[in-house]
């Protein structure tokens, strides 16, 4: 779908905040959409941009083989915005020296604004604003026709411009994009209003209506299936696909067997007697817990919940007549994953996906979210009448319970597990929690430990509590969640989960661990 939006484009250089640029300039409501560095200036001129932002980056200018750009980019009159690694890239190319700094810059610091002029316009009453750090460069000579804009105590030029004739270049040795640079937003608001002179009409309201038109016109009369989770991305997938085709969309929900209390009756409850979906419901739980009985390997487990859902999904597709389009929910930062400067990373665990459903099905797809961030489609949620518990649901993985039991899958187990993580669930939300933490949920270990319970010795299972902070799971960090709050999972765990003598709370950050424990 071809935004009629103005657009930024931001050039990555291989920066852990990049996507956060560009979700910070779609805050404003105007269109951003992200690009390698390598891309060729012919294909950044393509997408005629109202203003290119250079992203940060681990390299060094000055290194052989630090990631570049044409230097015609800047003669094109479209203004750009280098932070950080952009910065020291705009003075490189623009005859100024970047060098190693002799006392490296992490962290929060104090900017003075010696210009204040339009991009730190209104950026509060003082002359000085608190913003994040974070490089080991720093710039030595200014570039010729450049004029300093701020400082800090250890950056004496910490943000720089040339506004002369063609050229608008603007330049942040700090990020401006993080929640630790408090006038941040403000100053990507100026450049993308005042400087670049968008427009802010990027909004749920009017992608609903691009989206809506545009899927109408791709599908025309044909058949639409959706594998439909119940979680946040398949959802609102679904019900943009059928406020766009009505009835030509069907909806497959599978019951794996691994899913949590209640799950499958709200699925019902909500797309088939609120929103009126056509939804087929799949009850295969005997066929995944044979297939997964004995298997330990969480791997295994993995790739045989994913072959399965396969062979159901598509032998329950053949039945229906003429099916020509999937819809899958696709989200942008899954598509700039595959276009990413730093390459593809080492495969940590296999994701369960419907992605290897295109291929053997021969289905055309339907990916209306691909442009989307998760925030969005949240709101875009919101804005298609989803209830709050689907539009604010915590991600849940695709394999389920069956990676939250470490060892075997059994009945007991499965039991087990699924009382204790409605316990965790009922009290987050008890304590006002839910929508400040990323994931919250029980894990039940393969070891057993003594206890005592009515004065009688217990050897019983042990419950591991889980809950994250993140912004979009790929980092995160144990929630602080309060004692009293954490007292009563245990409590409850304790007294109301037979076979269940210890709880414990996991403290540890991603990296080094992952969010889930398989």
């Amino acid at each position: 779908m071809e935004p009629s939006h103005d657009r930024i484009l931001v050039l990555d250089f291989g920066s852990q905040y990049t996507q956060l640029i560009a979700r910070r300039i779609r805050e404003a409501e105007v269109y951003s959409q992200i690009l390698p560095c390598t891309a060729p200036l012919a294909t950044i001129l393509a997408y005629r941009p109202q203003g290119i932002v250079l992203s940060g980056g681990p390299a060094s200018v000055y290194e052989r083989k630090a990631p570049t750009v044409d230097k015609e980019l800047f003669e094109q009159g479209i203004p750009i915005l280098g932070i950080c690694y952009g910065m020291q890239l705009v003075t490189h190319l623009s005859g100024g020296k970047v060098a190693k700094s002799t006392h490296r810059e992490y962290g929060r610091a104090e900017l003075v604004i010696d210009d204040r002029g339009d991009l730190f316009k209104g950026i509060g009453e003082g002359p000085s604003a608190t913003v994040w750090m974070s490089h080991g460069d720093r710039i030595e000579h200014i570039p010729p026709g450049f004029q300093i804009l701020a400082h800090t105590a250890n950056s004496p030029i910490a943000a720089m411009k040339q506004a002369d004739g063609s050229r608008r270049v603007y330049c942040l040795q700090f990020h401006p994009e993080v929640a630790h640079t408090p006038a941040g937003a403000a100053m990507i608001k100026n450049f993308v209003y005042d400087i670049c002179g968008c427009k802010p009409t990027w909004t749920m309201q009017s992608y609903v209506e691009t989206a809506v038109h545009h899927i109408r016109e791709q599908v025309g009369k044909d058949r639409v299936i959706c594998a439909l989770s119940g979680g946040v991305d398949s959802s609102v997938a679904a019900a943009l696909t059928h406020r766009a085709i009505g009835d030509q969309l069907t909806c497959l929900f599978v019951d794996n067997g691994v899913l949590r209390a209640g799950e499958r009756d709200q699925v019902q409850k909500t797309f088939a007697s609120q929103l009126h979906l056509n939804l087929k419901m799949l009850d295969r739980t005997k066929q995944f817990l044979t297939a997964l009985k004995n298997v330990t390997d969480p791997e295994r487990k993995r790739k045989i919940i994913g072959r399965q859902f396969i062979r159901h999904f598509e032998h329950e597709s053949k039945k229906l007549k003429g099916v020509k389009f999937l819809v899958q929910g696709t989200l942008y930062p899954d598509v700039i994953e595959s276009v990413s400067f730093k390459g593809p990373s080492a495969t940590i665990k296999t994701h369960h996906n419907v992605g290897g459903l295109p291929a053997r099905m021969r289905l055309k797809l339907i990916e209306p979210l691909r442009e989307l961030f998760k925030d969005e489609v949240r709101i875009l949620g919101a804005e298609l009448g989803l209830p709050d518990e689907i539009v604010w649901r915590q991600p849940f993985p695709g394999p389920g319970l069956a990676i939250r039991i470490l060892g075997s899958v059994t009945d007991v187990r499965l039991a087990m597990l699924r009382a204790a993580e409605t316990i965790v669930d009922q009290e987050i939300r008890s304590a006002g929690l839910y929508r400040d933490i990323w994931q919250a949920f029980a894990v039940l270990l393969p070891i057993k430990t003594v206890g005592v319970m009515g004065d009688q010795r217990t050897y019983e299972h042990v419950i591991a509590v889980r809950a994250v902070t993140s912004l979009d799971g790929m980092t995160a960090d144990w929630a602080p969640i309060p004692n009293e709050v954490l007292g009563r999972i245990s409590n409850r765990i304790i007294n109301e989960v037979k076979g269940v003598n210890r709880v414990v709370y996991d403290i540890s950050s991603k990296p080094p661990s992952t969010i889930e424990w398989e």
